[in-house]
């Protein structure tokens, strides 16, 4: 009897090692998890502290040496030589139309063409796919080699600079972005979303519309922002298509000023005045872009 109950004892022995040895084993594991796990999350939160000191000491830059130009005379006069008191008025409007006319010209064909290539451009369509690889390439291209396109199309055949050209430069420059974007905000719809549709006896064009759409309607408003973003910052497309003017203009057809163009030729100025009108129309065009993406994410929040 004594042989049996000294060999249960030794496997209850080993067993209870064993099971310790896993415990330990286990624990040294979890242990390495949970450092690894706060180590990835520090980085991860000094990154964005560092992401957002960069963007308060922009913001800072431009409130500081900005703010002391915003008046009423700044918001109302045209552009004027140094000294004359002149303001930004005849930049803001240029801007206002040609970024809003590039909006409306870039956002359907944008919109219509990621919904094509998600919806009907799937894998094994050669039109879809070359559609892809021209808005990749045209999302990559340099800005100023749109502008030099846009200049051989609708500058130098007729002979004169116009605010139209200039429009049609930043659209080309929107475009890829809004059909990308749409493309991708789409495909993140789920499929069971799609056949629910179906099952209910919708057409594909209502499916797509008033659920994909609808569902994915906040990543492709924020496409849609981020077009917005890039055509309200650039000035190489400009200076080859509007040019810029000094004088107020609502005339499409001829040079148009805009904010980019003023930032641009008054940033290396030797005269302050000219230099403060730099700073502030920066601290618009960024405040500008601010309100609209507040204003969207709000309005698609209801």
């Amino acid at each position: 009897m004594r042989a049996p109950m000294k060999q249960a004892v030794a496997v209850h022995e080993l067993g209870s090692n064993v099971a310790q040895r896993d415990r330990w084993s286990l624990g040294r594991k979890a242990l390495r998890r949970r450092i690894v796990d706060y180590l990835a999350t520090g980085a991860s939160i000094a990154a964005a502290g560092v992401l957002l000191l960069v963007l308060a000491s922009i913001l800072w830059s431009l409130l500081s040496r900005g703010l002391a130009g915003v008046s009423w005379a700044t918001l109302t006069r045209p552009m004027g030589p140094p000294g004359s008191g002149g303001g930004l008025a005849n930049a803001i409007i240029g801007s206002i139309l040609q970024t809003g006319l590039a909006l409306l010209m870039a956002a359907p064909v944008g919109l219509m063409c990621g919904i094509y290539l998600s919806e009907y451009g799937r894998k094994g369509n050669y039109f879809a796919s070359t559609v892809r690889f021209v808005a990749d390439v045209l999302m990559s291209a340099p800005s100023i080699l749109i502008g030099l396109f846009i200049y051989q199309l609708l500058v130098a055949p007729f002979g004169h600079f116009s605010g139209f050209s200039g429009a049609v430069a930043l659209a080309v420059l929107a475009l890829p972005v809004i059909v990308r974007t749409t493309e991708d905000m789409l495909r993140l719809v789920p499929t069971a979303m799609r056949e629910s549709g179906a099952a209910l006896g919708a057409a594909r064009w209502r499916v797509t519309l008033f659920l994909c759409l609808r569902s994915a309607r906040k990543g492709v408003m924020t496409g849609v922002l981020l077009a917005l973003a890039r055509m309200g910052g650039e000035t190489a497309p400009l200076l080859f298509t509007s040019l810029g003017n000094q004088i107020m203009s609502l005339n499409m057809n001829k040079p148009m000023a805009s904010l980019p163009i003023a930032i641009y030729q008054y940033a290396g100025a030797s005269y302050d005045d000219w230099v403060q009108l730099a700073w502030t129309g920066a601290l618009l065009v960024t405040f500008g872009v601010l309100l609209i993406n507040i204003t969207v994410r709000l309005a698609s929040r209801r």
